[in-house]
C-alpha cells in the first residue's frame, strides 16, 4: 500500500488550506517566493525607522526624557553614600593602570589613562587577617627573602595581606608629597581600602601615596625624590 502526499489547496485569503486539517501530518512544503515576499515586506515595514517629522516632533520629548534621567541620578547620588556609588561604578569600570619598572623603589604603578582629582583609583585587594597572623607572617616572609612589605592596617584588630594574594594596588610606592590618598570605606558592612585620587593624574604618571608608617627607632630610608622628603618612610 502506497500513501500519496495530499495537495495543498489554497483558500481565497492566501492561506494555505491543509487537507488533512493539521500542518503537523503534512510534512515541509516549499514557500512561493511571491508569498516570501509578501512577508519580507511586511517585516521591513515593522522594522523601518519612523519618518524624519516624526523624529522631529518626538524630539522635545526625548530631550525631556534625558533631562528628568539625569535629575534622578543627581537626586540619587545626593542621597545615597558617595563612596558607595563610587566603589560600585569603580568595580563596573575599573581604571586602566600598569606596573613597570619605577625611578623611587623597584616596581610602581602607573596611570595609562587622565585621572580626576577626587577618583576612586583602585581597592587594596588582599587577605584579612589578625595582627598575631600578620606578625607570624612577617617573620616568615624575612626568612623567605621578601623584603617589600604589603601589610596594609584597615584597624586596630584586622590588617590586609597583599604579599601572595593581592592586585596592582600593592605595587603602589611611597611619596612624600603624594598624588593619592588611602581611605578606609565600609561596603556592606565590611571595612575596604580605597586609593583615592588627590589631584588630576596625568597618564603615565606614577601612582603613589603616603604610607604613613608609625615613628620607629629603626629607620626605612625614602626614596620618593620630592622636595619636600621627610628621609624617611618611618
Amino acid at each position: 500500500t502506497s500513501f500519496s502526499t495530499p495537495k495543498k489547496k489554497k483558500r481565497d485569503d492566501g492561506m494555505r488550506e491543509h487537507v488533512t486539517g493539521c500542518a503537523r501530518s503534512e510534512g515541509y512544503y516549499k514557500i512561493d517566493k511571491k508569498d516570501k515576499l509578501k512577508y519580507l515586506n511586511n517585516s521591513r515595514a515593522f522594522a523601518e525607522e519612523p519618518p524624519a517629522d516624526t523624529q522631529v516632533r518626538n524630539r522635545p520629548l526625548l530631550s525631556a526624557r534625558r533631562s528628568e534621567q539625569r535629575r534622578l541620578l543627581s537626586s540619587f547620588t545626593g542621597s545615597c553614600d558617595s563612596d558607595l556609588l563610587k566603589f560600585n561604578q569603580l568595580k563596573f569600570r575599573k581604571k586602566k593602570l600598569k606596573f613597570c619598572k619605577s625611578h623611587i623603589h623597584d616596581w610602581g604603578l602607573f596611570a595609562m589613562e587622565p585621572i580626576a582629582a577626587d577618583e576612586m583609583v583602585i581597592e587594596y585587594v588582599g587577605q584579612n587577617i589578625r595582627q598575631v597572623i600578620a606578625d607570624m607572617r612577617e617573620k616568615r616572609y624575612e626568612d623567605e627573602g621578601i623584603g617589600s612589605s604589603y601589610m596594609f592596617r584597615v584597624d586596630h584588630d584586622t590588617i590586609i595581606d597583599a604579599t601572595k594574594c593581592g592586585n596592582f594596588a600593592r605595587f603602589i610606592n611611597h611619596s612624600c608629597n603624594p598624588n593619592c590618598y588611602a581611605k578606609v570605606i565600609t561596603v556592606e558592612s565590611q571595612k575596604k581600602i580605597v586609593i583615592y585620587s588627590k589631584q588630576h593624574i596625568n597618564v603615565n604618571e606614577e601612582i603613589t601615596y603616603d604610607y604613613k608608617f608609625p615613628i620607629e627607632d629603626v629607620k626605612i630610608p625614602c626614596l620618593c625624590g620630592s622636595e619636600n622628603c621627610r628621609g624617611t618612610l618611618n
